[in-house]
């Protein structure tokens, strides 16, 4: 039982290092700046159930996945990186916020923004992807651990979307200059990540090409 107790802890503190529920409010406050407060409520909603639907899935059925469209985790951190840098940019410059919609796309770009950035790569990125196949193999088909794994996924997102619940309330407290500030800070370290995504795949991948 200790066993399984540690093998979750694990899992717990490896997806919440990843998905750093904390770190995504400042983008999510920016990207639903526009959106009443029952669309801000129902994007976060959607954007983590959508992430754990997809981390629930890869955990199950990735390796088999990948093996079957011969598809490698480094593959996978490489356009993720990419993905994550054009996103960590504009937070540089504190632009996400400068999407305009109208009142009649505004349900439109709810369902949008949910799914993609926040819910994929922002929430259930390359790495929480990576860690939920790699942890899934380590559990070595112990149903104790299986549930473990499950269970910690969940805690997570549920504690990611009870954050970006109260977002709107800190950006109150915060202000404007403070979100601001907050979004080019985090918009360093997701470019930072993005970079170390980039590198690690890409290696991986050039390595590969070489020894062939």
């Amino acid at each position: 039982m200790n066993e399984v107790f540690t093998y979750a802890l694990l899992a717990f503190t490896s997806f919440f290092t990843l998905i750093n529920p904390v770190g995504i409010m400042p983008v999510f406050m920016t990207m639903t700046n526009q959106l009443s407060k029952e669309e801000r409520r129902n994007t976060a909603l959607r954007a983590s159930f959508i992430a754990f639907c997809f981390l629930l899935f890869f955990a199950l059925t990735g390796q088999s996945l990948f093996r079957f469209f011969g598809i490698s985790i480094d593959s996978l951190r490489v356009v993720g990186g990419m993905i994550f840098f054009l996103v960590g940019f504009d937070m540089l410059q504190a632009r996400l916020g400068s999407v305009k919609v109208t009142k009649d796309e505004i349900h439109e770009y709810a369902k949008d923004v949910a799914i993609t950035p926040l819910a994929i790569p922002i929430i259930c990125g390359p790495g929480s992807i990576a860690n939920s196949i790699i942890l899934m193999d380590n559990a070595s088909g112990d149903p104790m651990k299986i549930g473990g794994l499950i269970l910690a996924i969940t805690a997570v997102l549920l504690i990611t979307c009870l954050s970006l619940l109260s977002a709107s309330s800190i950006m109150k407290v915060i202000g404007e200059t403070g979100n601001k500030l907050m979004l080019r800070l985090m918009g360093l370290i997701v470019m930072v990540m993005a970079v170390e995504f980039f590198f690690a795949g890409i290696g991986p991948l050039i390595e590969r090409f070489i020894m062939k």
